[in-house]
């Protein structure tokens, strides 16, 4: 399974940016899916993440600004993020919780993460 992410790159504060990640390969079935922020010197944290029926949650710093949604049939996420902030500034990381196989596990997969840069 892989996990391609797109979208990232520089933004003026105010700005808009848009985010997605494609899930490819030998995958059954992804249950919830999310996107996480790495800053240096900081753990990966959550900023949002959808289940598969669409419900959606978010860290409060991002609540009101950030949208995530999901295209079930194309295995893809998305993260719309309004007014931006030079805080929002970090690695983006994709999530997916899937299962290769009807009887198998579910797991986490990771994509490879997008650098997403907010200017003052």
């Amino acid at each position: 399974v892989q996990l391609q992410a797109s979208g990232g790159g520089l933004a003026q504060a105010g700005g808009s940016l848009r985010l997605s990640c494609t899930a490819s390969g030998n995958i059954f079935s992804i249950n919830g899916m999310g996107w996480y922020r790495q800053v240096p010197g900081k753990q990966r944290e959550l900023v949002a993440s959808i289940g598969r029926g669409g419900l959606t949650d978010y860290t409060d710093s991002v609540k009101g600004r950030f949208t995530i949604s999901r295209d079930n049939a194309k295995n893809t996420v998305y993260l719309q993020m309004n007014s931006l902030k030079p805080e929002d500034t970090g690695v983006y990381y994709c999530n997916i919780q899937g299962r290769r196989t009807m009887l198998g596990s579910s797991r986490d997969y990771w994509g490879q993460g997008t650098l997403v840069t907010v200017s003052s």
